[in-house]
């Protein structure tokens, strides 16, 4: 009882501690599950392990956990791949996910046979393990550095399509090894059909899966309260089923479900996203320390300084070489191609296959003492390049990213809160003039309606912790919080000055700001000190379009922001470079040459002085 909750409350710990050290989580979870299960076992301290997961779970029941555990994380990984955000880089994640899977196979293999003597096949084994990466590290570490969009975008998807990819040619590697052993010489036929046969099984289930739930929760077959555990339910099915007809096909099937799921514009997947995301978080907690208290003291001493080369070769030599070969021909600069190259930790899903596959040849009679040895080996040594990895690369991957240049210094992107009729004008204007702009929403009316206008919206709460994570968010630099709740306006607008780190969130005027003149008003007002909610909905289906008028000087800009129409609100002033800037309440805009000003209302004309003085005459 005490170490299941033990294994509980130290994981929910450790992803706190994470967040406040700004690191993937994997990085105290290993430590914590090897300080409580075989560094607690030394003599010179306790000798014994503090958590010992065979005490909980058989040898069985825990690969039949892992296996589970890792379908779910793949599965809520699935479910934020859309299609339209990787075309401007498909051909470099395509081949990241050909290309490097082979480099890391052949390179890991021979790195681990000639320099710790491992025998070729188990070796080929390893090389298969390290091929993954993983969304669990890849996406704290893109949080913390928010890179460009396109190195966001590659590094994101790479990190959940190549869990499958590995697992897959693990399974292949663990074929090569028992035929061999059986003394099959039809090695390549005999793999090659496994192979297929996985490939198969997980393709059927994941599509005809990810289709029944489309079509359940289309045809309102289930209860709201229902939606979530329903999902969970299909997916260890999925899972499940795929597994028995054919070995570690699973984590193919739930990942192409996930997938597919979506690119459907079903607005319950948002819902069951975000209750995934809560119960990633406890199985990614639950397993690492579980999977890092499993290894025993005598797998650990078996690393030597061996290992030390292999961990280099595959940092700095297999990594960047997958990287360059891949994006060959790609709009990636040298500066991106670098950066993509030093971001490679491994994750659970390296970990969680390691144990499962390491176990099964350790128990089988007929491997050699030597090949039971080398075995014995793979957990540790891929527990070793984990954990290097993400201690390497999730510490330094923020000044790495500031010295090649590649964080978004000034994303111009607007996020806004709110779909309504105002919202959707603002939208409108701004993705016509290139600038991308999202909105968020809770209403599936006002979700609908920027939808038939073809504006990216999301529906989600805007305080959620799920937001900031994802891809169609990388290049924002903007908040504008247009709702009718202000204490939500004002609290939003909190939150992202926090991320993004600089003052450029702003929202409407509350009435007691309007009604008390007296008060200090803040510096983050929109628009004007008389532009509130209900005007701003009043103004925007009068004039659904914004106008724009040109700027011939700056005392027709003065002159126009000092007395502007009480009946109209200026929105934005267009530069001549094409950036576009919101007007606060205070209306000091600096003057040059080829500025608009955009605003909500009747046409406005200027009158410039000529003209105003033959008119006198």
């Amino acid at each position: 009882m005490l170490e299941l909750a033990s294994i509980l409350i130290l994981g929910i710990a450790a992803q706190w501690l994470a967040w406040r050290i700004k690191m993937p989580a994997i990085f105290p979870l290993i430590l914590i599950g090897l300080l409580a299960g075989p560094l607690a076992s030394m003599d010179i301290l306790l000798g014994y392990k503090l958590i010992d997961p065979s005490m909980i779970l058989n040898k069985e029941m825990l690969s039949h956990f892992v296996s589970l555990s890792v379908g779910v994380i793949l599965y809520e990984g699935g479910l934020t791949l859309r299609l339209r955000d990787v075309r401007s880089v498909a051909s470099t994640v395509r081949n990241l996910l050909i290309i490097g899977p082979i480099i890391s196979l052949i390179g890991g293999a021979l790195a681990a046979h000639y320099f710790i003597g491992m025998d070729i096949r188990i070796a080929l084994l390893f090389g298969a393990l390290i091929i993954v990466t993983g969304p669990t590290v890849i996406g704290p570490i893109l949080r913390n550095v928010r890179p460009v969009k396109k190195v966001a975008t590659i590094l994101k998807w790479e990190g959940i399509l190549i869990d499958p990819i590995g697992a897959l040619v693990a399974v292949l590697m663990y074929e090569f090894i028992l035929t061999q052993e059986a003394g099959a010489p039809q090695f390549t036929l005999t793999a090659m059909v496994t192979f297929g046969k996985t490939v198969l099984a997980g393709a059927v289930m994941g599509v005809v899966s990810a289709y029944t739930l489309y079509y359940l929760l289309k045809k309102k077959l289930v209860p709201e309260y229902l939606r979530n555990v329903l999902s969970l339910a299909l997916v260890v099915a999925c899972y499940a089923i795929a597994d028995m007809m054919a070995k570690e096909s699973g984590l193919l099937a739930v990942t192409l479900m996930g997938m597919i799921l979506a690119n459907t514009r079903l607005p319950e997947i948002r819902e069951i996203l975000t209750f995934k995301e809560s119960l990633v978080i406890l199985l990614i907690s639950i397993l690492f320390i579980i999977l890092s208290a499993n290894i025993d003291l005598a797998q650990l001493q078996l690393l030597g300084w061996g290992t030390i080369p292999v961990f280099l070769v595959v940092v700095f030599l297999l990594r960047p070489l997958s990287v360059f070969l891949s994006s060959m021909g790609s709009n990636l600069n040298i500066r991106e191609r670098i950066f993509i190259s030093w971001i490679g930790p491994r994750g659970i899903v390296a970990a969680a296959v390691a144990s499962i596959f390491a176990l099964s040849i350790m128990e089988n009679n007929t491997l050699s003492a030597q090949e039971q040895a080398d075995a014995q080996l793979l957990i540790p040594l891929t527990f070793m390049i984990i954990l290097g990895t993400v201690v390497l690369q999730g510490s330094t991957a923020k000044p790495v990213a500031r010295w090649l240049g590649v964080v978004d210094k000034d994303p111009t992107g607007y996020l806004i809160l709110g779909a309504h009729e105002g919202s959707r004008a603002i939208a409108k204007y701004l993705q016509n003039n290139g600038v991308h702009v999202v909105l968020v929403d809770t209403s599936h009316n006002n979700i609908n309606e920027a939808r038939m206008m073809n504006l990216k919206v999301m529906e989600l709460n805007i305080l959620s912790e799920y937001l900031t994570e994802q891809i169609e968010l990388s290049d924002i630099g903007y908040f504008l919080a247009l709702t009718s709740n202000n204490e939500l306006n004002i609290l939003a607008c909190r939150k992202f000055r926090k991320e993004f780190g600089r003052d450029t969130s702003y929202r409407l005027i509350t009435r007691n700001e309007m009604k008390f003149t007296s008060l200090v008003r803040p510096k983050d007002i929109l628009f004007g000190n008389d532009v509130d909610f209900y005007k701003l909905i009043s103004l925007a289906r009068k004039y659904p379009t914004l106008q724009e008028i040109e700027i011939d000087g700056k005392e027709s800009l003065e002159a126009l922001l000092a007395d502007f129409p009480a009946s109209d609100a200026p929105i934005f002033t267009k530069h001549k470079n094409g950036q576009i800037k919101v007007v606060l309440a205070e209306r000091e805009v600096d003057y040059e040459e080829g500025l608009t000003l955009a605003y909500m209302g009747e046409h406005i004309t200027i009158e410039n002085e000529e003209s105003e003085e033959a008119e006198s005459l």
